[in-house]
């Protein structure tokens, strides 16, 4: 632990990819830390990131997620998560240093260091970027969940790939044409390639995709998870030797990314230019294929900005305790 970090928030919406990349930061700093959750009401929430925090939650309200004793770093993530960044900054009296992570889309000034991947265009000097997001999935992890025995996946034969399914987003809607194109494609990896599937669904998987998905891994005996016990996604990324995953999560892009292993993206309807962006950079470093289309099974070098932010961050505190105690100026 860091003699500068004694105590650490996570503060988010709750949305779980935006609390697993804060998460997988304060992992990697090795400090104690909290989540908190925030869960501003309208018409607070209209003018987020901008505007106040739900006074509801001001730090001396009963029940309050940011209630203090403040802590020495936050790590925050999410449009909501902005403005309550900045309110601790303020009630700490610039004590707490603050992280956001993404664009906070009030510019540089809205946290003391900032990340956001590649294809945003966010710079400045407090501002961290990377091809891939920060996640909890580091290189030690992952070799030790390959030695870890998970009955019903090292019973499949090779290649055994992982299948990451989303669904439904602002940005990509499956039609009824994708949910069948995406079955097909694991029907032919199966039959062409032998490639045996471990499967898991999203919340926002629609509903005809994820009957279709079941019945294709019941029918041929992939492994897929229902839903009960603990998320087995680290045994999947971990024993993977290919993966695919549905282009509308940049989030699970960057988790199979950390593996080192080829990832088939399927593209479902709509798209966002931010997207195209990340993929292409992706692209050019050999890490995606295309998804229906043949197994690959080449490597690469593992994708993990979550070290670099958390050495980062150190950097930037002991610099910070280095000129002392520092006045804060709103």
């Amino acid at each position: 632990m860091s003699a500068l970090i004694g105590s650490c928030w996570v503060v988010t919406d709750g949305k779980a990819g935006d609390e697993s990349q804060c998460i997988g930061v304060a992992e990697a700093l090795n400090v104690p830390f909290e989540v908190r959750r925030v869960a501003p009401r309208a018409p607070f929430t209209w003018a987020m990131p901008r505007g106040p925090i739900d006074p509801r939650e001001r730090p001396g309200a009963k029940d309050s997620p940011i209630a203090p004793p403040f802590p020495d770093l936050v790590i925050g993530s999410g449009r909501r998560a902005v403005p309550y960044l900045r309110h601790v900054k303020k009630a700490s009296g610039g004590k707490t240093f603050t992280v956001c992570l993404k664009d906070p889309r009030t510019g540089t000034s809205a946290a003391d260091l900032i990340w956001v991947p590649e294809h945003d265009p966010l710079r400045g000097a407090n501002v961290l970027t990377s091809p891939t997001a920060p996640h909890r999935y580091s290189t030690p992890r992952l070799a030790q969940l390959r030695q870890t025995p998970h009955s019903a996946i090292d019973a499949l034969a090779s290649p055994r790939v992982a299948v990451l399914v989303g669904g439904d987003s602002r940005h990509h809607t499956f039609s009824e044409d994708d949910c069948g194109r995406f079955v097909e494609g694991l029907r032919q990896m199966f039959d062409h390639d032998h490639a045996h599937f471990m499967i898991t669904l999203s919340r926002r998987t629609p509903a005809l995709l994820g009957t279709a998905v079941r019945a294709f891994a019941e029918k041929n005996g992939h492994f897929l998870w229902d839903g009960t016990g603990g998320n087995p996604l680290g045994h999947l990324l971990a024993k993977a030797d290919a993966l695919v995953v549905t282009a509308d999560s940049t989030n699970m892009i960057g988790e199979a990314a950390a593996t080192g292993k080829a990832i088939h993206v399927f593209h479902p309807a709509g798209g966002h230019s931010k997207i195209d962006r990340f993929l292409g950079t992706l692209d050019q470093l050999g890490i995606i294929h295309p998804f229906p289309g043949p197994l690959k099974t080449t490597t690469y070098e593992p994708q993990d900005p979550t070290p670099m932010i958390a050495a980062a961050i150190k950097k930037a505190m002991s610099q910070r305790a280095g000129r002392g105690n520092e006045t804060y100026q709103d």
